[in-house]
């Protein structure tokens, strides 16, 4: 039996009652070199799981943060077989934990469905997010994702219909990426107060972990996400902190975040 590093995660995380802290990272922010050195340093300081951005020139669910640091990213060339040996680099570093790719469905498709589940597999990635991809249109990728044993994690929000809801559920695997805020992602001083209530509409269709984010920045969010899911994923705060620094110091400045979210410094 292969190896979920998701579900075997996601089980360490309720046994331990701890909410589970899921970083995004656009790869090649600031450069692949710090990327690759970054991540191992997250999950030091206490991430769960990683999501690393594929850039994009059109990323429609990102807020302004994530997009600019998608254009430096592709200023630089980092392409979607960058990322693919990102992960194949890390994998020995972080053998237990969940890499997880992030990207729009125009690379994926370009590179072939195929092709893709494969090289993906090979790398060691562990899931696959692609908030364009509606679930009427997943089939074909989602069949290569059971394929390969990747995960295709799905995305439901607040206007999601009880109708939308039990359809994705019926059809998800890894965790459900609930989604804050009908909007895109930024960091924000406060989450939305019906963040609760549409936890409570998705629990009651699946048993599937679930995951909050766009939005989610602080250690007082990681506190209100823990009493109604299992996660919390945070991505433009912590693109904030590194700011303009680069090497070490970009490294430092994101750990330094993690253990401030984490309430541990």
């Amino acid at each position: 039996m292969v190896f979920n590093r998701i579900k075997h995660k996601f089980a360490r995380i309720r046994e331990e009652g701890e909410v589970g802290l899921i970083l995004f990272l656009t790869a090649g922010f600031p450069d692949l070199e710090t990327t690759e050195k970054m991540i191992p340093a997250l999950i030091d300081a206490g991430a769960d799981g990683i999501e690393i951005g594929v850039p994009f020139s059109d990323p429609l669910a990102d807020g302004a943060t994530i997009q600019a640091s998608s254009f430096h990213a592709l200023e630089q060339g980092v392409s979607i077989k960058d990322c693919l040996g990102l992960v194949s680099r890390l994998r020995s570093k972080v053998p237990e934990t969940p890499l997880i790719l992030f990207g729009y469905y125009n690379p994926i498709f370009v590179y072939g469905l195929g092709k893709f589940g494969v090289d993906a597999q090979l790398a060691g990635v562990d899931g696959l997010i692609v908030p364009d991809l509606p679930i009427e249109e997943a089939g074909p990728l989602n069949n290569e994702c059971r394929s390969t044993g990747i995960d295709l994690i799905q995305l439901l929000t607040p206007t999601s219909t009880e109708e939308r809801i039990s359809m994705v559920c019926d059809s998800a695997t890894g965790f459900i990426y609930c989604v804050s805020v009908a909007g895109v992602t930024g960091a924000r001083e406060a989450l939305p107060s019906d963040v609760s209530n549409m936890l409570k509409r998705i629990r009651k269709h699946t048993d599937l972990p679930l995951g909050v984010g766009f939005g989610v920045s602080t250690k007082e969010h990681l506190k209100y996400v823990s009493q109604h899911a299992e996660a919390a994923i945070v991505g433009s705060a912590l693109i904030k902190a590194i700011g303009d620094s680069v090497g070490d110091e970009a490294v430092s400045k994101a750990v330094n975040f993690v253990k401030t979210i984490r309430g541990t410094v």
